[in-house]
């Protein structure tokens, strides 16, 4: 028990990890800074249908990777609770392989968008933001997140040795 204890923290820790680095690349890049952005840190969202230790690790990912950023307040509380939705999403559907990166393009999709207009009161209407940060998810957490997927299920067992907790 409590070898799958620190299997468990050593994953979630390691997603966490992943995610930091991921999104600094992608800001170095410059594709986290347009209307539509591509954050390669999303394509990990499609984790959790392979290990439950991907919901705290996205979560904690995304939670230092807004502070580590210099994120506002209200978007690294609430960005990063889009994550946890979106990670709790994914998870319960992991029996629906196709749906995997459906929730956190929903979650991010309904949550950023607000983000962007109250908090860093960007010009522009909140439906705009919504096809936006729409079209970035579907790109980043649908394309990227699928291929990832689709490159990781051979290796399932051997990644993700402990699967139910």
């Amino acid at each position: 028990m409590k070898n799958k204890q620190v299997l468990f923290l050593t994953q979630a820790a390691l997603i966490a990890a992943l995610y930091v680095v991921l999104t600094f690349f992608a800001n170095s890049l410059g594709l986290a800074n347009n209307a539509i952005q591509i954050r390669f840190s999303e394509a990990l969202t499609i984790l959790p249908f392979f290990t439950p230790a991907a919901i705290p690790g996205l979560f904690v990912g995304c939670l230092l990777s807004n502070l580590l950023t210099g994120c506002m307040p209200m978007d690294v509380i609430f960005g990063s609770l889009a994550t946890l939705l979106g990670a709790l999403g994914t998870y319960s559907l992991r029996k629906f392989k196709w749906l995997a990166p459906v929730p956190p393009i929903v979650a991010n999709t309904l949550i950023v968008p607000f983000i962007l207009a109250y908090v860093y009161q960007f010009e522009g209407s909140i439906p705009y933001f919504m096809l936006t940060v729409g079209i970035g998810e579907i790109l980043s957490c649908g394309v990227l997140g699928m291929i990832l997927l689709f490159s990781l299920q051979p290796y399932r067992n051997k990644i993700f040795k402990y699967q139910s907790y």
